[in-house]
């Protein structure tokens, strides 16, 4: 018995995802060629793989035997591919990079134009995508890295067979109105904000659980008077005096007149790192990638060391002159 490689990717597939349409989109291929590969798979191993129940697509025990098999050998066959890239050496070939929003505005741009200019023969495209659906696509290998996000007090759950490096730590600030009365402090606590109006993200992003859970866990209801996914839409319903907003700082440089960055005390900060399969750690292009991903977090953290000095000697310097 010859087991194709490629069928078996097909038979993971369909175990991944619970059914041939699932499989079908996640390959990019259609359903009729999916169950093609299976019924040839079946040929091939004289055994049932797969049973419908109603409308309902079941890996039968020999099935699910074979998957958990093909999940082995797929991962074995990418360190193989990615023992030979590293004896190549070549940084080449496309690179699948997904990030969360604020990252790819505030980090990738950098690291793109890095990769393009030090590896000509490198073909990086970058999507833009939350942690929940970047993980699933990098495990099934339709990502190469994905940088995500996540708070001390609620770790992202990577699962095994990923592999993960920290980037940079990124610090929350309060965006308020000019002539708010919380514009001239130095920092405050989100507890002295409870009762204002809030504009949040849209219902599913991470910040926006954050924010809700947080003002939750002091006993405070959000009053959430306006979502928006973008920093700079949500930086201008503030700048309108429409509300208040918590912000990262990654990716939040452009900040409009009439509106004042307060630091929340104590520091509020979510973590940012890259995840990529552990078998292909040996790639030359992931090596590449993790590396200008590095440098690019070196240069941000600092930067943000040099305007922490500058807000201490702006403060030190209001105090004095009161």
């Amino acid at each position: 018995m010859s087991l194709n490689l490629e069928r078996l990717r097909v038979l993971d597939a369909v175990a991944a995802t619970g059914s041939v349409a699932g499989a079908a989109a996640a390959l990019h291929v259609t359903t009729s060629a999916v169950s093609q590969q299976l019924a040839r798979l079946e040929r091939e191993t004289g055994q049932e793989l797969t049973e419908r129940h109603g409308r309902v697509l079941r890996l039968t025990p020999a099935g699910a035997l074979l998957a958990g098999h093909a999940a082995e050998l797929l991962a074995h066959a990418e360190r193989v591919e990615a023992s030979l890239a590293e004896h190549r050496g070549a940084v080449a070939g496309p690179l699948r990079v997904a990030a969360f929003a604020t990252a790819a505005r505030g980090l990738l741009p950098p690291v793109l134009r890095e990769l393009r200019g030090r590896h000509p023969a490198l073909e990086p495209a970058l999507a833009e995508m939350e942690p929940h659906e970047a993980l699933p696509l990098l495990r099934r290998g339709e990502l190469d890295v994905a940088v995500v996000q996540d708070w001390a007090a609620d770790p992202l759950a990577v699962g095994d067979g990923l592999a993960r490096r920290d980037l940079l730590d990124d610090r929350f600030d309060v965006a308020v109105p000019a002539e708010h009365w919380a514009a001239a402090r130095a920092d405050i606590a989100v507890a002295e904000l409870a009762g204002e109006a809030w504009i949040g993200w849209s219902r599913g992003q991470i910040c926006h659980d954050w924010l809700l859970g947080t003002l939750r866990g002091i006993g405070a209801e959000p009053r959430v008077a306006h979502t928006a996914s973008e920093h700079s839409t949500q930086l201008a319903l503030v700048a309108a005096g429409l509300g208040i907003a918590v912000l990262p700082r990654l990716g939040c440089d452009v900040v409009p007149p009439g509106v004042r960055l307060v630091p929340i005390a104590p520091a509020a900060v979510r973590r940012v790192f890259a995840v990529w399969r552990a078998t292909t750690s040996s790639r030359p292009a992931i090596r590449a990638a993790l590396t200008a991903l590095e440098q690019a977090a070196a240069q941000l953290r600092a930067a943000e060391g040099r305007a922490e000095a500058t807000r201490g000697r702006a403060t030190a310097a209001g105090l004095d002159a009161a």
